[in-house]
């Protein structure tokens, strides 16, 4: 298949992983339901034709609500992204005060195109705000960034998302509590909230309470769903798969994620894929690589 990719960019997307998700989903005639979007990669490739997606963070919601709206336009995109990078490039030094200028000035004014420049010349393709709600991620040291190929592909990047959405996607930015106690038995949840025991960017941190309240409330749903987890890594065991493994269907795939700082702490990890109905196991070629429990 082939992968519809956000222009907002951020680690841990789930990109590699969006086959072997869209092929555990089971059929459902109701809202495709996600209360941990993201940079939406998963919902942008669902083909649902009803939608509800949330954020805790306010920014990733407002540049999708906009898109949606048609606010901005992809045309919009690629006309601030050229005088932006331009100015980038022009200015003095390694183009770090001028990335500075532009965090400043989303800091004061939450641009939803500004948020855009801000997560594809970040560091490391990192999206972190600070306890007082300010991005804080360092430059990316790449001057040139915003190249006429780099412009144009963001910008086709948003066209794509944007012929993905209909007049029945919605977009909140809610806490994950008040999107999943509205879901009933005709609607599909997708999760794929911050991965606990692991260290998180997370808008707003994430807590044991928060972790408490998603199993409880997914394991009290009426709909189908989905969440994405890690089962474990060459030196640790996710202590909260067990209560999953306990009360639902799990099934396991290897991914390596592109994510931290340092090269040497970027390790395969085993992701999980939990599910609260019966997968069909007469079509485990299709989960690309998910292993099925005995």
């Amino acid at each position: 298949m082939k992968i519809i990719i956000p222009p907002i960019k951020s680690q841990g997307i789930k990109t590699k992983l969006v086959p072997s998700i869209m092929s555990a989903v089971p059929s459902f005639s109701g809202r495709w339901i996600e209360p941990f979007l993201g940079t939406g990669v998963v919902a942008f490739n669902s083909e649902a034709q009803k939608a509800l997606l949330s954020d805790i963070n306010p920014h990733i919601i407002s540049f999708y609500q906009k898109l949606h709206a048609r606010e901005i336009t992809p045309q919009h995109i690629r006309e601030y992204l050229y005088c932006e990078g331009e100015k980038l490039k022009e200015a003095a030094g390694d183009g770090s005060i001028y990335y500075k200028t532009v965090r400043n000035r989303f800091n004061t004014t939450y641009n939803v195109l500004d948020f855009l420049f801000l997560s594809r010349t970040g560091f490391n393709g990192m999206i972190r705000f600070n306890k007082n709600g300010q991005w804080n991620i360092p430059f990316c040291k790449k001057q040139q960034r915003f190249s006429k190929s780099y412009i144009t592909k963001i910008v086709h990047q948003a066209e794509n998302c944007l012929s993905r959405m209909t007049d029945d996607w919605v977009f909140k930015n809610k806490d994950f509590r008040e999107i999943l106690v509205g879901a009933n038995n005709s609607d599909f949840i997708y999760c794929d909230p911050p991965y606990a025991g692991r260290y998180t960017d997370y808008y707003s941190g994430w807590s044991e309470e928060d972790e408490h309240d998603l199993f409880e409330l997914l394991k009290a749903t009426k709909a189908k769903f989905i969440l994405s987890s890690w089962h474990h890594n060459d030196f640790r065991y996710n202590d909260n798969i067990k209560k999953y493994e306990e009360n639902f269907h799990v099934i396991t795939q290897e991914h390596f994620y592109h994510a931290g700082a340092k090269e040497k702490n970027r390790k395969p990890i085993v992701e999980a894929l939990v599910m609260n109905y019966t997968p069909v196991y007469t079509e485990k070629k299709e989960l690309q690589g998910y292993l099925f429990p005995d």
